[in-house]
């Protein structure tokens, strides 16, 4: 197994990857939370289908607890639920949460335990190679808002984390694209000149070198004031796409940007990001087409989908937690990646329309 500790304080953690890491969850209880007597499993349907839950073990009693699957689930209404079975269950403030499954899973129950009697340990065991790579790590627990994504939630770390790769042999196609989407956003993050290099790597060592990029910046800016902003790169439009994706699928519009995951819009985003520095005159032509050499190597979109109004989508970005009553974002540029503040409106539209999308 590797383990990968974040740093932060007063309490770090490990994150511990590798093949078959799950059997280590009775161990890494006994070990952060010895003086736990119940857990509460948070999952979905289709983690319990596949026959992984069965072997979740947490060493102490516990209660499993299905959420749903999709985005419109990872709402203030599924975390009130929560809550209101972990009292039914009996939960003290001296017990734990235990959310088994992708990142949708690690961040309703996590933002659960950090609000329940103001705050209950909780552990993750990720699933899936986004949660494994990024959502599980770092501490941020949100849910969505039919406004946008993410805004509501807290800064709440968790004790442990489990990525467990074994389970990665079941992921459909579409699980592995979001996933790449976040690694893709990794490989402009890193210490060494970008590239899809990683790709080379065994899956453990891919997982545990995102892994140790994010912390360490979670460990040098935990909440969020300064360096960790970069790991948004390429997220402030994602999350306008992913927005508008919520607004189709309630309007029972199933096109292109209804169905966009997480890390495909990312990656989307990150070439974007690209792009609006082009704009900006922060990069040149070949740094852009670097973004989008690493992006096609992870196999991965990198036009916005058809039929999107650039305003709508400024409006969108507009409303991004990541705001500050302006545009940011996070931008490549002479100092690397970086968060730009007070981004020209007439920059971003013509950027999206250089993207395809309408005025």
């Amino acid at each position: 197994m590797i383990r990968v500790t974040v740093e932060v304080t007063p309490r770090p953690y490990d994150v511990v990857i590798g093949h078959g890491a799950r059997r280590e969850l009775a161990h890494e209880v006994a070990r952060v939370a010895p003086g736990a007597k119940m857990a509460v499993v948070v999952s979905q349907r289709s983690v319990e289908e596949s026959g992984w839950l069965d072997q979740i073990d947490p060493g102490i009693e516990h209660h499993v607890v299905l959420i749903g699957e999709g985005e419109d689930d990872k709402s203030l209404s599924t975390v009130e639920l929560l809550c209101r079975r972990f009292v039914e269950l009996g939960i003290s403030r001296h017990d734990l949460v235990i959310a088994v499954g992708g990142g949708m899973v690690s961040d309703v129950a996590g933002f659960a335990a950090a609000t329940y009697h103001r705050g209950i340990g909780y552990l993750t065991v990720a699933t899936t190679l986004l949660a494994q790579i990024d959502a599980a790590v770092g501490g941020k627990t949100a849910v969505n808002l039919p406004e946008g994504k993410n805004l509501v939630g807290a800064f709440w770390q968790p004790l442990a984390v489990l990525c467990d790769t074994e389970v990665l042999s079941t992921l459909p196609p579409a699980e592995w694209a979001c996933g790449r989407g976040e690694m893709a956003k990794y490989a402009f993050l890193g210490p060494d000149t970008p590239s899809a290099e990683i790709l080379s790597l065994g899956i453990d060592e891919q997982v545990a070198r995102c892994v140790a990029i994010k912390a360490d910046i979670v460990a040098d800016d935990e909440r969020e004031q300064g360096r960790r902003m970069i790991l948004n790169y390429g997220h402030t439009l994602a999350h306008a796409l992913e927005a508008i994706g919520l607004e189709h699928r309630a309007q029972g519009n199933e096109d292109r940007v209804a169905g966009l995951r997480h890390g495909e819009a990312v990656a989307i985003g990150v070439i974007f990001a690209a792009l609006l520095s082009r704009q900006m005159g922060r990069i040149d032509d070949d740094r852009v087409e670097l973004h989008r050499e690493v992006v096609r190597r992870f196999e991965l979109d990198t036009e916005i989908p058809p039929g999107l109004d650039a305003t709508d989508l400024v409006v969108a970005m507009e409303r991004d937690k990541k705001a500050h009553h302006d545009l940011t974002f996070v931008l490549d540029g002479p100092r690397g990646v970086e968060p730009v503040l007070g981004v020209d409106r007439d920059d971003v539209l013509a950027t999206l329309v250089e993207m395809g999308a309408h005025r």
